[in-house]
């Protein structure tokens, strides 16, 4: 193997495993979230709308685009991230 295509092969092994970090981070979030009730999705014909604490986060023609755009958009917000779920809190909200 030549030293450009052993360059090119180490440039593509760390691009795969930034990308497998950064899809695992994206999944993570959205599990938090779901397992908390606090993201809610639906596809209509404006394509997939993502909402987040009752927050409408995110339009986007793909789900997977709809929820990396909902993070995206959560992460600079004061909208719930990682946090863990405040029962007390949830029942008084639902009120």
């Amino acid at each position: 193997m030549t030293q450009g295509a052993n360059f090119d092969l180490n440039a593509r092994q760390e691009a795969a495993a930034c990308a497998n970090a950064e899809d695992a981070a994206v999944w993570r979030w959205f599990s938090d979230l779901y397992d908390q009730g606090l993201i809610r999705w639906c596809r209509t014909d404006r394509g997939w709308l993502v909402s987040v604490a009752d927050r409408h986060v995110a339009t986007t023609a793909t789900f997977d685009e709809g929820i990396r755009e909902a993070m995206a958009r959560t992460q600079d917000a004061d909208l719930p991230r990682n946090k863990k779920k405040d029962s007390s809190n949830r029942e008084e909200k639902l009120r």
